[in-house]
């Protein structure tokens, strides 16, 4: 990932609706969900929502594919372990092993999906 692309990326999440959109997406991991059901739970319009979503989709982070009537969207997982190597490329002066914690944080955290998804959407 290229500076430009980073910006891309830290712009499109800088907006609150698009941030918990964007986390909904991860939590539902690679199935997805549906442009309806991210709209209810984000308690936005469907125009709103499809806005934030079409955002997302610019920047790399999420992605959307037909089924039947609808559009699901995904995260893009690809695009977001970019960005998060993108800010740990020089890390920590040549002693990666300061960041490990962050590296290992995020692989041991597995709360429960229907948990994470209440918080997402308060």
């Amino acid at each position: 990932m290229d500076e430009r692309q980073a910006l891309a990326a830290f712009g499109a999440l800088s907006q609150e609706t698009r941030l918990r959109i964007l986390r909904m997406l991860v939590v539902a991991g690679p199935d997805g969900i549906a442009a309806g059901t991210i709209a209810e739970k984000a308690e936005v319009s469907a125009s709103n929502v499809s806005f934030h979503l079409k955002e997302l989709e610019r920047a790399g982070l999420a992605t959307a594919r037909r089924d039947a009537r609808s559009i699901i969207y995904s995260a893009g997982y690809d695009a977001l372990s970019d960005l998060i190597r993108f800010l740990m490329e020089d890390c920590c002066g040549g002693h990666p092993e300061i960041c490990a914690p962050v590296a290992t944080a995020a692989a041991c955290c597995t709360p429960s999906r229907d948990i994470v998804l209440q918080e997402i959407v308060k």
